[in-house]
């Protein structure tokens, strides 16, 4: 047998092992009839490794077979060991042996968590090394340098029986795209635009990075106001700004520290009492979102602390002022005071002058850390905001009409399909929202490109299945997605959408967009379209 050959072999054999190793590491996911099958295809595995090798020994000529000989009982041995342990070990589910996942729920019923912090989530590092950052896996079995991606016949094997699930819906837009090259793997109306509830967060996210740049920062100052103790507290549209006290150096902006620098500054000039103001001017148009007051969102200005919120919450529905901007205010007046500065009177509104000198200011985190809070918590406010200063950036008004014509142009700009698109707002609560899975997956394409950084944190923001955000509660009893799939949820009544990215059982990193209307049941949406983000996990899909 020529050298080529025998190195041929070796480089099957090694490829053979470190596939069954992968699918033994797979069981760790499932269940106990799983558990079986894999087991089947292990020894199955071994069986086709072992005729193999027999037929290369026969092929081999005599003075190679010795080496030939170590190469192959070293790669087969390494096999039988893992099968055997494993086998030896028992069933797994959810990365654990069954026994010892028995005795962690023994407290506890698995289910839906409604309350307390995100648990610690899965490292994102098969997704991260997915993004651009290495070539996709090789595969000695085809001979060419990378594994291929999914088909479209393999893929709609997978989906399609799923997507005949009743509690979807009678509108369904759906796009799955591999990462690596960019294409189109399986649609069903993908260019077909529905409303997309809260996933539109992503477009709004990617249009808002492209616009300012991930490392932008939203700035709320105080400003010298016309007479000589006159000062003017300036919204900038940090929607994130918060009175509460902050620890640690990574927190937001803080009003507490924006009242230190400002006492500091003021007893410099001298004693008061001071008159506070407070500038609004930023934003223009309506305050109220067309679904008028709502424990979802905040009236939108541009000067508000912790959200508007009448609560300890930072994330969720909850009571909202219905001036946050005077209570911000007001709020600031009385830090001032407790820091030894007299204000007199109650905080009134009004403008700034143009190039009035700067007091002290504070600035909120990087832009993308906004971003990922947003898509995280689905964060209303946030998107908003982030809409708002797309506009301003854009130079058009700082209204939900200005915000949404600014989005619109800055994903036109990125060279995103928009046929049929229409964008009312930043949040998704608005039903005039229109967009379709295949705009939706292009987003998440580009923010995965190595000619996009700026986009990256559309994908680390992202909910982890099982464990952060608005996937926290779901995935519970779905091993295979819980902690594999990173999605971005949409909810509004009869709407249910999730898009995001999920590497696949070949180690492809893919993205998805499922958007869906009419729905009836909100659960059931859920959990079909939790199992087709699932299906994409456990699956090459050829």
């Amino acid at each position: 047998m020529p050298e080529a050959r025998s190195w041929q072999v070796r480089e099957w054999l090694s490829h053979r092992l470190s596939r069954g190793r992968r699918e033994l590491d797979r069981m760790r996911g499932r269940g106990l009839r799983e558990w079986n099958r894999a087991r089947g295809r292990g020894l199955r595995e071994w069986n086709r490794v072992r005729a193999r090798v027999r037929r290369e020994w026969r092929n081999t000529p005599r003075e190679q077979r010795r080496t030939w000989q170590l190469v192959a009982v070293s790669a087969a041995t390494g096999l039988v060991v893992a099968v055997v342990s494993v086998l030896l070990a028992g069933p797994w589910d959810g990365g654990r042996r069954t026994a010892e996942r028995a005795r962690a729920t023994e407290d506890g019923v698995p289910g839906e968590r409604h309350g307390g912090p995100d648990r610690p989530a899965p490292s994102a590092a098969p997704v991260l090394a997915a993004l651009g950052t290495r070539p996709a896996p090789r595969s000695p079995d085809s001979g060419g340098d990378a594994v291929p991606p999914p088909t479209g016949a393999g893929l709609a094997d997978t989906l399609e029986p799923l997507l005949k699930d009743p509690a979807l819906g009678g509108e369904r837009s759906v796009a799955v795209m591999d990462v690596t090259t960019g294409q189109q793997v399986f649609g069903a109306k993908a260019g077909t635009a529905i409303v997309p509830a809260s996933t539109i967060k992503l477009a709004t996210g990617a249009a808002a990075l492209s616009a300012l740049g991930p490392e932008h920062r939203i700035r709320t100052s105080v400003v010298a106001g016309a007479g000589k103790h006159d000062i003017v507290l300036v919204g900038g549209g940090d929607p994130t700004l918060t009175a509460r006290a902050v620890k640690g150096a990574d927190h937001p902006a803080a009003l507490r520290q924006l009242a230190d620098a400002t006492a500091r500054a003021l007893k410099k000039r001298g004693a008061g009492p001071y008159r506070l103001g407070y500038d609004t001017s930023l934003y223009s148009g309506p305050k109220l979102h067309t679904i008028g007051p709502n424990e979802n969102l905040s009236p939108v200005v541009p000067l508000m602390a912790d959200e508007g919120r009448k609560d300890d919450s930072d994330h969720g529905p909850a009571p909202r002022a219905e001036d946050p901007a005077a209570d911000a205010a007001g709020a600031f007046a009385g830090m001032l005071r407790d820091r030894g500065v007299e204000v007199k009177d109650e905080p009134r509104a009004g403008k700034a002058a143009k190039g009035a000198r700067t007091v002290a200011s504070v600035r909120s985190q990087p832009l993308s850390s906004l971003v990922e809070r947003m898509l995280t918590t689905s964060d209303n406010d946030i998107a908003e905001a982030l809409s708002r200063q797309t506009a301003i950036a854009a130079g058009e008004p700082a209204s939900f009409e200005g915000g949404a014509k600014a989005v619109t142009q800055r994903l036109r700009k990125l060279e995103l399909p928009l046929g049929g698109a229409r964008i009312a707002d930043g949040s998704g609560l608005d039903r005039a929202d229109h967009v379709s899975a295949g705009l939706l997956a292009q987003v998440l394409v580009r923010a995965a490109d190595r000619g996009h950084p700026e986009l990256r944190s559309l994908l680390t923001g992202l909910p982890v299945a099982g464990f952060t955000g608005t996937l926290r509660t779901r995935y519970a009893q779905d091993a295979v997605g819980r902690g594999v799939v990173r999605a971005k949820t949409g909810t509004l009544t009869g709407v249910n959408s999730l898009a995001g990215s999920v590497v696949d059982a070949d180690g492809r990193l893919l993205v998805f967009a499922y958007l869906t209307n009419g729905t009836t049941d909100a659960t059931g949406a859920q959990r079909a379209l939790d199992r087709m983000a699932s299906a994409l996990a456990n699956c090459g899909c050829r």
